[in-house]
């Protein structure tokens, strides 16, 4: 880490602090992006899976309990 440090400290601080974070989102963003983009993927997926499963009990509750009237505590 000294080592780092030592060759950053004669450089200019716009290299410190705009170019080399330039470089690394250069060479890195396709790797930031396709994380992002599968994790955003996997919640649309979970949320769309829990929305499915919740209309399906829905459905079925509602079609096979309408010829018989239960009780508001009975699921």
């Amino acid at each position: 880490m000294d080592g780092i440090r030592a060759a950053f400290a004669g450089m200019p601080w716009w290299v410190k602090w705009v170019a080399v974070p330039l470089l690394a989102i250069f060479v890195f963003g396709g790797v930031i992006t396709t994380i992002i983009g599968t994790l955003i993927a996997f919640v649309f997926k979970a949320l769309l899976f829990v929305a499915l499963v919740g209309g399906l009990i829905f459905a079925v509750k509602k079609f096979t309990g309408s010829g018989s009237k239960s009780s508001a505590g009975d699921w």
